[in-house]
């Protein structure tokens, strides 16, 4: 390479700053450059547990967001933790994150042997515990296992905290386990209970709280956890302000404007929630970085479902017609919706044939989906408001 090509080449990056462009790429739904950053990160120093971390969460958010369940719905409504449909990624993708996870913790646990009080180890270990337990609940749904992770993760971080007292992060896994067990089912609270996790929704919501006033590593995504909990918490206009910042923070992420459209409506306020919509589709005309790979169907659903609830359903139907058009473009969660809305509104207008269409569509389309499980209570009884 001559002189003149290597005053051009750009100046290689230590693993910090391959880590924090990679969390940049990663807030803002970018998981391939995120994970390529990651994977640079090991590739200069693979002994740091944090850094297999990273690319395992990485891994796991990109299927997530394939499937659409980045979106809140994956923590709205009643005990929509245990109703989504259970995920079924590659055995590839699945066999990458276990192995990133378990090299983690092999990694945690070589330094431990040598110092017992390593809290840095001690908490990279949890959060590899953590992200296996998210993994097991969310994608796998096998409870069980989940809860097993998370009682691990639990006993490692509350270790930190009998270390120092003053590490607000490693409270978060507390708080959340907390909620998620709080949300549960008496008999899997119950189990919750044995394994040495009561269970208190208000107290994680609390503790969350805490984290993400006043944590460091931890802040982040306790902000944008917290945002999920209010959402499903019928909080919404506690949410507005955290998704704003994190608007701020991340402009390349078109699902927080998404999230604060829906907060806006939650909280009876749809002039607002319709002028956040204006403001995405503005975006997305422009084609402003990031926008290009949000579906347009997405924006016609988000304001159909608006437009629903506030009645206005000619408005609704023509834009949830739009996305049935176009269903095998959008995730199952958004084409199983679309289905039963439209089936409601078919239903309040007299339509009763084409709602039990309607209906009968959302079954077929995502048969496990929430969605179709509330579309079947409306074959033999018309829904209504």
């Amino acid at each position: 390479m001559g002189l003149a090509a290597l005053a051009q080449a750009p100046p290689a990056r230590g693993p910090a700053a391959l880590v924090e462009s990679g969390y940049d790429h990663f807030y803002n739904l970018e998981y391939p450059e995120a994970i390529a950053d990651f994977e640079r990160a090991i590739a200069l120093d693979p002994t740091v547990p944090d850094y297999h971390n990273h690319l395992a969460q990485s891994i796991v958010f990109q299927e997530m967001y394939r499937n659409g369940a980045l979106e809140s719905e994956l923590v709205s409504g009643n005990n929509s933790f245990l109703r989504r449909p259970k995920m079924n990624p590659p055995p590839a993708t699945e066999k990458r994150f276990l192995d990133e996870v378990a090299r983690s913790m092999q990694l945690c646990e070589a330094r431990l042997r040598k110092n017992p009080n390593d809290t840095s180890a001690l908490y990279a270990e949890g959060i590899a515990y953590g992200l296996r337990s998210d993994y097991y609940w969310v994608v796998k749904k096998s409870w069980r296992d989940s809860l097993s992770d998370a009682t691990a993760a639990r006993r490692l971080h509350n270790r930190i905290s009998q270390l120092e007292p003053g590490n607000v992060d490693a409270r978060m896994v507390d708080g959340l386990h907390d909620y998620i067990v709080g949300s549960l089912p008496w008999h899997w609270r119950m189990f919750g209970f044995l394994i040495g996790i009561r269970g208190d929704k208000e107290k994680g919501i609390r503790t969350v709280q805490d984290v993400a006033r006043n944590g460091k590593d931890n802040k982040l995504d306790a902000t944008i956890f917290l945002c999920a909990l209010y959402r499903r918490e019928n909080r919404p206009r506690m949410a507005v302000p955290l998704i704003q910042d994190l608007i701020q923070r991340f402009p390349r992420n078109y699902i927080l404007r998404l999230e604060l459209a829906e907060m806006y409506s939650m909280s009876n306020d749809k002039n607002d929630a319709l002028a956040t919509l204006a403001q995405v589709s503005d975006l997305k005309t422009r084609h402003a970085a990031g926008f290009d790979r949000l579906p347009w169907e997405k924006i016609y659903y988000q304001e159909g479902v608006i437009q629903f609830w506030y009645r206005d359903l000619d408005q609704a139907l023509e834009n949830l017609a739009k996305v049935a058009a176009h269903a095998s473009d959008v995730d199952l969660n958004t084409g199983a919706y679309t289905y039963l809305r439209m089936g409601q509104i078919y239903d309040m207008t007299h339509r009763r044939a084409l709602a039990v269409e309607s209906y009968r569509r959302a079954i077929s389309y995502a048969p496990d989906a929430a969605a179709s499980e509330e579309a079947g209570k409306y074959l033999s009884t018309p829904y209504r408001r």
